[in-house]
C-alpha cells in the first residue's frame, strides 16, 4: 500500500502531527489486512484524528469501491490538513471537524482506524511541555500536544472511543488501533472480551524508546 503524498507547510509542523514511525507501522498492517478488509466490501471507512490523512487517503486509494471514505479530526488545522492530502492524492475523503465517532448514528461503520495520543503523559506534564515550546511554535503547539498526550495510563482517548465500539460498528464491522507498551495492550484485550469484542495484536515493532503495536478487534461472535 502506497504511502500517500502529503506536504506539510511551516505552520502545519505546529499544529499537525507529522507521520512517523507509528504512522507507517499503521499502514504496513493495513496492508497486511488488505485481504480481509477486502472481504469484508466496507461501506463507511472512518479514521479518528487522521491528522496528515496519509492513513484514510491510502485506503480510499486502494480500496476505491464507492465506500464512504471519512477522517474526523477535533483540530481545524488537521481537517485542513487531510483536505490537501486528500486533494493532492486526488482520493475520494471526507473531512469533519469533530470529537470522536459521537455525531453517527448506531452500527454503521464498517472499518474504524485510530492512532490515538498513547503516550502516558501526567496532567502537569502537558503545561510543561507547551511552556517549553509555545515560544519556537507558537500557540498551535496545544493542538500538536493533544495529538499524542494520552493522560496518565495513555489511554484517555482511546478508552472513550473503545467505549463506543459496540454502539458505532456495523455487526462485521473491524477496528484498527495503534497502542504501545506501556498502554498494556494485554490488558486491553482482556477489557474487550468481557465486553463481548476479540482482539489481537496483527503487528508490531520496537522503534526507539517505543514498542508499537496494532491491534484488530471485531466482535466476538462464539
Amino acid at each position: 500500500m502506497q504511502t500517500p503524498l502529503y506536504k506539510f507547510s511551516p505552520d502545519d509542523y505546529a499544529a499537525v502531527y507529522e507521520p512517523a514511525e507509528d504512522s507507517f507501522l499503521l499502514l504496513d498492517a493495513l496492508e497486511d489486512e488488505l485481504e480481509a478488509i477486502r472481504a469484508l466490501r466496507p461501506l463507511v471507512c472512518l479514521e479518528i484524528g487522521p491528522g496528515s490523512g496519509i492513513i484514510i487517503s491510502a485506503l480510499a486509494k486502494v480500496l476505491a469501491n464507492g465506500a464512504l471514505f471519512l477522517g474526523v479530526d477535533i483540530n481545524p488545522k488537521a481537517c485542513r490538513m487531510t483536505a490537501r492530502t486528500r486533494e493532492m492524492n486526488e482520493c475520494p475523503v471526507d473531512v469533519v471537524n469533530m470529537d470522536l465517532v459521537g455525531g453517527f448514528v448506531p452500527g454503521v461503520v464498517d472499518l474504524l482506524v485510530f492512532n490515538p495520543p498513547y503516550v502516558p503523559t501526567s496532567e502537569e506534564d502537558c503545561p510543561k511541555e507547551l511552556e517549553e515550546h509555545i515560544g519556537q511554535f507558537g500557540e498551535g503547539l496545544h493542538d500538536l500536544v493533544k495529538s499524542w498526550a494520552g493522560g496518565c495510563d495513555g489511554m484517555a482517548v482511546t478508552n472513550r472511543v473503545l467505549a463506543t465500539l459496540d454502539r458505532i460498528l456495523s455487526p462485521d464491522g473491524v477496528f484498527y488501533c495503534l497502542l504501545v507498551k506501556e498502554n498494556n495492550p494485554e490488558d486491553v484485550i482482556g477489557r474487550l472480551a468481557r465486553d463481548g469484542f476479540e482482539g489481537r495484536v496483527v503487528k508490531e515493532r520496537k522503534i526507539r524508546g517505543e514498542h508499537l503495536f496494532v491491534l484488530k478487534i471485531v466482535r466476538n461472535k462464539r
